[in-house]
């Protein structure tokens, strides 16, 4: 089997993440939030010790919310499936790319630090910064959204895109750990290298233990003493650095793609943010773009329609020949099958329509207006359309049923 092809049968089987979570397509983002800790709680690992089948479901669980809860991302789930948050080339919001670090490194954010010591005994509390009781290590970079605009030839078969992305990039003095060298840190004197500030309340129900992120550190358990001199401590300068975009073939006006890890470069060593990437479609001089149709309008003249005649007209892909028939109507409508644009999340391709429009001349020479006042006369050249001849809306629903 083809690799692309059984990647899109694992994509097809992927469970839907609306009903993963147990909730509505119209749910509230409130709503989302209190399902996932409800299934996350369910599924936890240290609720479930040596259970893979509850690992992988915590880790769905994790994927589910990472697309639902941003709005971007939930919309294009909602449009195009699977398919529309985990494009080809590392795009999408999926956690396909996630491991359980990541997922932990979120925690706090969805949970709030106490509950940690609440339910787990303050052993979950180290988990705040990653699992197995890593800490994190810096601050997230943030999420840069650019635009890219296509023609219509780089829609149909997709492209390659190399742009200049001016962003936060990583200091290559410090190595992005924001310190003169690797001994200018000491151990955070708020929290003794933990990243973490327990507190023990005392409480009707007895004594209750709860867990935040030290505030002198920001989790990291240690401090600079000597910075770096280019980036002034932060591990990160303003630069640029040459993307390569790979744009999915069928993509339109509007859709948002997504490169993981593309964004802004995080603080100290911080996971950068992400690259999003809005889709522009640049006007084609001739044809018309409807959904994953083709349209373009054929002008042809009075004695080309009586007649006949083979004409070239213009597609995504070049030029094409097509013969209009003796007796043509005007409005009458032609079909190029899969000259159209091909779907971004299936295998479907859309149509070229070709309307045709027979030409009226606006103003004609005297002895024109004499032969046509001659034809007006005749009895075959009076409109007399056939019963079974279909309208132009039925002709409209007859391409598009």
């Amino acid at each position: 089997m083809k690799p692309w092809l059984f990647k899109r049968i694992l994509m097809s089987a992927k469970r839907d993440y609306y009903e993963i979570l147990g909730v509505a397509k119209t749910a509230s983002q409130d709503e989302i939030k209190k399902a996932y800790r409800k299934v996350a709680m369910q599924y936890h690992p240290d609720r479930n010790p040596d259970n893979k089948e509850a690992e992988e479901k915590f880790k769905e669980a994790a994927e589910a919310y990472e697309v639902l809860s941003d709005a971007d991302k939930r919309a294009q789930y909602d449009r195009f499936g699977h398919a529309g948050v985990g494009g080809r080339g590392g795009y999408g919001g999926g956690s396909g790319h996630m491991n359980m670090d990541d997922i932990f490194s979120n925690f706090g954010d969805i949970f709030g630090d106490d509950i940690f010591g609440s339910f787990f005994g303050g052993g979950g509390g180290q988990r705040g910064g990653g699992r197995g009781g890593s800490r994190a290590r810096g601050t997230r970079g943030s999420n840069l959204r650019i635009k890219i605009k296509l023609t219509y030839e780089e829609i149909a078969k997709g492209a390659n895109k190399k742009i200049k992305v001016k962003k936060y990039v990583g200091c290559q003095t410090c190595n992005g750990l924001g310190a003169k060298d690797k001994n200018a840190f000491q151990t955070c004197g708020t929290c003794h290298g933990s990243g973490q500030v327990r507190k023990v309340t005392q409480t009707f129900l007895g004594q209750m233990q709860t867990v935040t992120t030290c505030p002198n550190c920001n989790g990291e358990g240690q401090t600079i003493t000597n910075k770096c001199t280019t980036c002034k401590g932060e591990g990160r300068v303003y630069g640029e650095e040459m993307v390569s975009i790979d744009i999915p073939a069928g993509v339109q006006e509007g859709m948002q793609l997504s490169m993981t890890g593309k964004g802004n470069a995080g603080e100290r060593g911080g996971a950068p943010g992400d690259l999003l990437i809005l889709i522009e479609e640049e006007p084609h001089p001739e044809l018309q773009r409807d959904g994953l149709n083709v349209a373009y309008d054929l002008h042809i003249s009075f004695p080309d329609a009586v007649f006949g005649i083979q004409v070239e007209v213009p597609t995504i892909d070049g030029k094409a020949k097509i013969k209009i028939p003796a007796g043509t109507q005007s409005g009458k409508i032609f079909r190029l099958k899969g000259k159209g644009f091909p779907s971004v999340n299936s295998y479907e391709k859309g149509d070229q329509l070709i309307h045709v429009n027979v030409w009226t001349p606006q103003n004609v020479s005297n002895e024109e207006k004499q032969m046509i006042e001659k034809l007006q006369e005749s009895a075959n050249f009076k409109p007399n359309p056939e019963k079974s001849s279909k309208g132009f809306f039925e002709k409209v629903r007859d391409i598009f049923s």
